[in-house]
């Protein structure tokens, strides 16, 4: 039952990023912030960890800032795969994906 009100909070968490940057657009709550949140986890649970391996190198290089550019292609390419929920450009995808983290971190942090 926790997974299904962490994922509806992520649903909101998202509603409030798209509330608070201009070009980050989300339909709704039903169904387009469900399935972009959805999404989001899947892609950080299951895509997130194979691109980092990739990645290493150039995190290492830039002493891990490289992993906000990833999170953000991530947050960028959900936008492109679910309907209703779009990111205009980098630097708000940037913007969108560090502040979505964080929400979403305090979240799971009220859970455990």
């Amino acid at each position: 039952m926790t997974l299904l009100f962490r994922w509806f909070l992520g649903a909101v968490a998202l509603l409030l990023v798209a509330y608070l940057f201009p070009g980050i657009h989300v339909d709704g709550l039903w169904p387009s912030a469900i399935v972009a949140a959805l999404a989001l986890g899947f892609a950080n649970a299951f895509i997130r960890p194979i691109l980092s391996v990739f990645t290493l190198p150039l995190s290492c290089l830039t002493l891990g800032l490289f992993s906000l550019v990833l999170n953000a292609v991530l947050f960028w390419a959900v936008s492109e795969v679910v309907d209703g929920f779009e990111v205009e450009g980098a630097l708000t995808a940037l913007a969108g994906s560090v502040v979505f983290s964080l929400l979403s971190a305090g979240i799971n942090q009220f859970f455990e």
